[in-house]
């Protein structure tokens, strides 16, 4: 439930973040993070919150603990957005993996797919290093593959963000959160 608050400021009640998801490279922090300054939201993202949460990099998770370790630190660090209210959260890739965040994340708001191109991410990628979950090309192309469907699955609005620039997405993100009284 949303209200009009002196000024024209939406006050929405409730946990009602808004989750942005999408393969890796598809703009999701970015996104994020502009939406929230230009709409004065706070914003988050969801791998910065497991690495605060566990004391470790994503890629140390990853290399020492394994998969599992990480996707468990973002159903913990998905516990803790629920204790706050209207966040625009950047989604690591992988978060559609585990049914149970998917769930959380529909309790507390909306899902928001980006969704791109293979091509496209590969491309945006500036720190391939930093991705513990790419491998070869065939084993990223894979994974594309298997998450895709995932995140058509989940999502509650899907924008198309193929051959368009980061301002057009994000003009497009905006009108449509707004049209529906999420920003």
């Amino acid at each position: 439930m949303s209200a009009v608050a002196p000024r024209g400021y939406v006050v929405h009640e409730g946990c009602d973040h808004v989750f942005f998801v999408g393969f890796l490279g598809a703009g999701k922090s970015t996104l994020a993070r502009n939406l929230g300054r230009l709409f004065h939201r706070a914003y988050i993202d969801t791998d910065r919150l497991v690495e605060r949460l566990v004391c470790k990099s994503v890629n140390d998770i990853f290399e020492q603990d394994g998969e599992e370790a990480f996707r468990l630190g973002e159903e913990r660090a998905l516990h803790e957005l629920s204790k706050r209210k209207s966040l625009l959260v950047s989604c690591g890739g992988g978060i559609v993996e585990r049914q149970q965040c998917c769930k959380l994340m529909h309790e507390m708001g909306t899902i928001v797919y980006l969704d791109g191109s293979l091509e496209d991410s590969l491309r945006q990628i500036q720190h391939p290093e930093r991705r513990p979950d790419l491998g070869t090309t065939e084993q990223t192309a894979a994974l594309y593959a298997h998450r895709r469907p995932l995140y058509q699955r989940e999502a509650d609005i899907t924008i198309d963000i193929r051959n368009k620039d980061f301002e057009q997405v994000a003009a497009e993100a905006g009108n449509l959160l707004w049209e529906r009284g999420l920003l």
